[in-house]
């Protein structure tokens, strides 16, 4: 079976097969060995063969996106500082701060995906919320690069008129854009192959993702991309005109611009991180897997959520076929928790027994496996 969720997360379809042996016991927290065979693994996505190595590729991709970001504002900040200290200009001050918030936060994306990606133990069963946690707290690097380019630009409104030659300022902010712009460029592309898979624009796919990593890159490289081309009509517009308070009025834009991407992704960040339902369309893949299962009659309850990128928390509660004993059924239970915790995409799954006449959910009529 193959079904495209909203959520263009590469993963393997629960197998319904035997638990291996030395699968963990109910509700410690301890992540399972399994040995499902790669060979019979499909994405979700595409219907072809994946691997633990295609995961690995997909946090290397992440990885390359963010360490191209950072490096990148690294070189844009200290040319940005010198052309800010030579020109005086406002906005260039104001860019120069952007570009410093923009490293900071990439530097904390780095660590987010690093944390990620730790093997989940008794005392933290559900590490990937940590990359929510180290996205949130670029919040105040990019608030402070915001207050920055703000106070610059309100300082600056009334100053006196001089004699500006933008030269330096100018061509540094064309090297930044070419530079941004490619980094812009392997996001967006990155996003847009994650959205074709599930029919979503690469915006759509940046602004759903349970990645912040990705969504962090995104917005940053497009927030900077616009706040050189306001730089650039600021300065150009005080060179023409004389008039200073043009130069002033960039920075406070660049700032407004670096203070709304901080607010929207701190909010998409808080929800992952309080608990974000997934998609309809992965609920239904939950749904349709569980009810598939030939030992399984009937579903009444399914939670899911995202606890991490790529990864979600299950709890279901089924009907076992046939008329089973209080042992025969906990097995069952063991065995299916343990091929759903074999799927990348599942962090953990627990099962418990509908209550007698409970009511049963069933697929939607909208709902279609080759979606």
């Amino acid at each position: 079976m193959s079904l495209k969720p909203s959520e263009a997360e590469s993963h393997t379809p629960v197998s319904h097969q035997s638990a291996p042996h030395n699968s963990r016991a109910r509700g410690t927290g301890t992540l399972i060995k399994d040995t499902t065979s790669d060979s019979d693994s499909r994405s979700v996505l595409d219907g072809s063969a994946k691997s633990t190595t295609n995961k690995d590729k997909q946090h290397s991709a992440s990885l390359v996106t963010v360490l191209i970001a950072v490096g990148a504002n690294i070189i844009i900040a200290i040319a940005k500082t010198v052309a800010a200290f030579m020109t005086g200009s406002a906005s260039m001050i104001a860019e120069s701060a952007h570009s410093w918030a923009d490293a900071g936060n990439g530097t904390l994306l780095i660590v987010a995906e690093k944390k990620a990606i730790k093997p989940a133990d008794e005392s933290h069963p559900l590490y990937g919320k940590e990359a929510y946690v180290w996205s949130i707290a670029a919040f105040g690097v990019f608030m402070a690069g915001s207050i920055v380019s703000i106070y610059t630009g309100i300082t600056e409104w009334n100053a006196a008129e001089s004699e500006t030659n933008y030269t330096i300022g100018f061509i540094v902010l064309a090297i930044a854009f070419v530079l941004e712009g490619f980094s812009l460029g392997q996001a967006y592309l990155q996003s847009k192959k994650h959205g074709e898979a599930i029919n979503v624009s690469a915006i759509g796919y940046v602004v759903d993702t349970s990645n912040p990593t990705l969504r962090g890159v995104f917005f940053e490289d497009l927030a900077a991309v616009i706040g050189l081309v306001v730089a650039a009509a600021a300065m150009g517009m005080h060179a023409y005109t004389g008039q200073p308070f043009w130069d002033a009025l960039g920075s406070i834009i660049v700032g407004i611009l670096l203070g709304a991407v901080a607010i929207f992704l701190i909010s998409r960040n808080r929800d992952f991180l309080v608990g974000y339902k997934v998609s309809e369309r992965i609920h239904g893949y939950a749904l349709s897997e569980l009810l598939n299962h030939p030992d399984i009659d009937s579903v009444s309850y399914l939670h899911l959520e995202w606890v991490g990128p790529k990864k979600i928390f299950m709890v279901a509660a089924v009907d076992i076929a046939g008329n089973q004993k209080e042992k025969e059924i906990a097995q069952k239970f063991e065995i299916i928790e343990s091929q759903f915790r074999a799927n990348p995409l599942f962090q953990e799954a627990i099962l418990t027994l509908s209550v007698p006449n409970a009511e049963t959910l069933s697929l939607p009529n909208s709902y279609n496996q080759d979606a």
